[in-house]
């Protein structure tokens, strides 16, 4: 009954800081202070102006609500003018997957998810996955894909030899 109080307090804790949620950060001191502090962080360096930002920002929607420990953020560059220098950030979109402070990845523009603007969330998904930043619960399966069945959707017999 402890460890069930203990791990509710957990989620109460995280949600309070908005984890399951894609929120935007104005305040650059605020941004390193939660990217120091998160196991794990998202950041997507934006700007209104960019279609490819407006995509990407879809797509972390989406995904946020899914991934309860990560933490999912968004900021304009043009408030955060040091992180943009220090991060050389050039190209936009660009997110940073940072895990326990440390920025472990960068992802620039669409380069990672084939520089097409129809990808689907769970390429990015897959993506954000093999880095680490989110835990693989299983991509999710695209609206996009074909209709066929999927390899051992239905019983437990999946053609292998090996019982």
């Amino acid at each position: 009954m402890a460890e069930m109080k203990r791990e509710f307090e957990r989620v109460r804790g995280m949600r309070d800081l908005d984890h399951g949620h894609y929120t935007e950060i104005t305040d650059e001191k605020q941004v390193i202070e939660t990217t120091a502090k998160e196991s794990a962080c998202i950041v997507h360096f934006y700007h209104r102006d960019f279609d490819r930002c407006k995509i990407m920002d879809r797509h972390l929607e989406a995904l946020a609500p899914r991934y309860f420990a990560t933490r999912f953020i968004r900021v304009f560059v043009e408030n955060v003018p040091w992180l943009v220098n220090k991060l050389q950030v050039q190209v936009l979109p660009f997110i940073g997957c940072f895990m326990d402070g440390v920025l472990k990845h960068r992802m620039v523009g669409f380069e990672e998810l084939g520089n097409d603007d129809s990808f689907a969330t769970a390429a990015l998904e897959m993506r954000l996955s093999l880095i680490g930043v989110i835990q693989a619960a299983g991509p999710t399966v695209s609206k996009k894909r074909g209709k066929g069945r999927r390899k051992g959707s239905d019983s437990g017999d999946d053609g292998s030899d090996d019982d």
